[in-house]
């Protein structure tokens, strides 16, 4: 018994201390998407932000696949020393969406949300309706008979849609395509006629007046999108969808590494350059107080995502 508490004593001595240089050598930023997106844009970003403020080089490590679970699950298995961090959406998204992963929230500890945006809700120019109103009018008198363009299960624009169509008593026939960019070129072809995607995604077919923006899927709009509603101004009381980034790292990561890390990437969250290349990509920097409250954020929001994807029927096996 005394032999055991000596160890315990002995290993939590070594936390400390390795706690208190952190770090010492080079963090690794896993993401689950590939170069070029949002993702990969914002991983970079508050690696180059964090590597500033640590003193230590912040590496992006891009893993894609299976819907961002094959980064989870390698930062999941990762020793809890803080020098492996994931950047990632909630984690209740493909526990939901799939019939087998091999990692759970408990394997995580929060540290802070990087960026949140909402998706925005574009409709093809040759349909009869101007408004998010008149939209939900015509799907009303019409069900089934828009087609929509999902950038695919559990993505944004997806959930973004099966929310939509909760809060406004309509229903679409979805068409499910491998990412946002498909979804978009079958919209401009007139095969869909509505589609809910990422700013980035659609915004030079909206300048081009290539297709409509009708709303954005937040209640007050956002600074980063101008000139487009929310669904409050727009005439859908009630719904909101959004998504974000944030960063975790393996749960058994010891309290003081994961105060510095969260002091690391809210500071470069703070700053007004950082901000504006947020906003760039159609985001606003949402840096959460405390990891304590980022994680009563995830805890609060996993129901509203675990339902709104059972209520769509997803699933993948």
């Amino acid at each position: 018994m005394i032999r055991a508490l000596a160890v315990a004593a002995g290993f939590a001595l070594c936390l400390c201390a390795e706690a208190q240089t952190f770090p010492a050598k080079p963090i690794r930023l896993v993401v689950g998407y590939p170069p070029g997106g949002s993702g990969d844009f914002l991983t970079r970003l508050i690696a180059d932000e964090m590597g500033k403020d640590l003193g230590q080089p912040v590496i992006a490590d891009n893993r894609p696949g299976a819907a961002g679970n094959l980064a989870a699950e390698l930062v999941a298995r990762a020793a809890p020393d803080g020098y492996t961090v994931l950047n990632a959406w909630h984690h209740a998204i493909n526990a939901t969406l799939y019939a087998r992963i091999n990692y759970s929230d408990k394997d995580f500890i929060p540290i802070t949300k990087i960026a949140t945006g909402g998706c925005v809700l574009v409709v093809n120019n040759g349909q009869p309706f101007n408004s998010a109103k008149e939209l939900v009018a015509f799907a009303k008198a019409n069900p089934g008979k828009l087609f929509n363009a999902s950038a695919g299960f559990g993505s944004a624009p997806h959930l973004a849609a099966v929310l939509f169509e909760a809060a406004a008593g309509v229903k679409f026939t979805s068409v499910q395509f491998k990412g946002g960019g498909p979804a978009a070129q079958s919209l401009l072809a007139g095969d869909t006629q509505v589609m809910f995607a990422t700013s980035p995604t659609v915004m030079g077919f909206v300048r081009a007046n290539r297709v409509r923006a009708l709303m954005v899927s937040l209640q007050k709009g956002s600074p980063a999108i101008p000139g487009i509603p929310g669904s409050e101004e727009a005439g859908v009381p009630g719904y909101q969808s959004t998504f974000w980034f944030g960063l975790y790292v393996p749960a058994g990561t010891p309290q003081p590494v994961v105060r510095r890390l969260h002091e690391a990437a809210t500071r470069g969250l703070a700053k007004a350059e950082v901000k504006e290349k947020i906003a760039l990509q159609g985001m606003d920097a949402t840096p959460s107080a405390t990891p304590e409250a980022f994680e009563a954020e995830i805890r609060a929001e996993a129901p509203i995502l675990e339902k709104a994807i059972r209520d769509s029927g997803a699933r993948i096996e």
